[in-house]
């Protein structure tokens, strides 16, 4: 499946092609979720589809899909993962995923959205070390929401590019070039996450 795919689903099914398209990204679609969340945003300029309610069902596909990893992770456990070990080609992402982890605790969350595969196998590995959904929902939905916004924005404004553009993104997602987005999107959760402690600790 291609972007041209991709984008005849859309104009058959609207709106349910796209939160499909990414709670679906799970099981390994065929179609990176930078592509898909960029196509949102090009339907949304050509017309398709309305802007509002496109940017909403894509957010939460996006968190949909994660949110089944974590799920999975938490109640199911090392099955999943024993499975994922099995899978060659997933073995460097599972590395990279436990690196990311062991080097940067919960945070690893905001910065495994901005590496393709490895944000799909973080939240297995958090909900498999009993993370609180609470503390889960916090720094993912909210690094969702950026996510999201950068992506869906992008393909708005370079949509005759999507191709190339998820091409480049995988080529090197892994290195420099992520480094102010990450640290953007670390900066503005670490200030919600401030701002939830402080209204807790107000409360109790």
């Amino acid at each position: 499946m291609n972007y041209d795919m991709l984008l005849s689903m859309i104009g058959q099914y609207g709106y349910a092609a796209l939160f499909f398209a990414l709670w679906l990204g799970i099981v390994g679609m065929p179609v990176p979720d930078e592509v898909i969340v960029m196509t949102g945003g090009a339907v949304t300029a050509n017309g398709i589809l309305q802007v509002v309610p496109a940017f909403i069902v894509t957010y939460l596909g996006v968190i949909s899909g994660l949110s089944l990893g974590y799920v999975l992770g938490r109640f199911i456990g090392k099955p999943v993962i024993e499975k994922l070990k099995r899978k060659k080609k997933m073995e460097k992402y599972l590395i990279a995923s436990e690196n990311l982890i062991e080097k940067y605790g919960s945070f690893a969350l905001v910065i495994s959205y901005f590496l393709p595969v490895v944000r799909h196998v973080v939240p297995y590995i958090v909900g498999l070390n009993k993370m609180t959904f609470p503390r889960y929902a916090l720094l993912s939905y909210s690094t969702g929401f950026v996510w999201t916004l950068v992506f869906f924005t992008a393909g708005r404004l370079f949509g005759d590019y999507i191709d190339e553009l998820g091409a480049l993104i995988h080529q090197h997602a892994f290195k420099i070039i992520w480094l102010p987005i990450v640290l953007l999107a670390i900066f503005m959760i670490v200030k919600l996450y401030g701002k939830y402690k402080n209204k807790a600790a107000s409360l109790s």
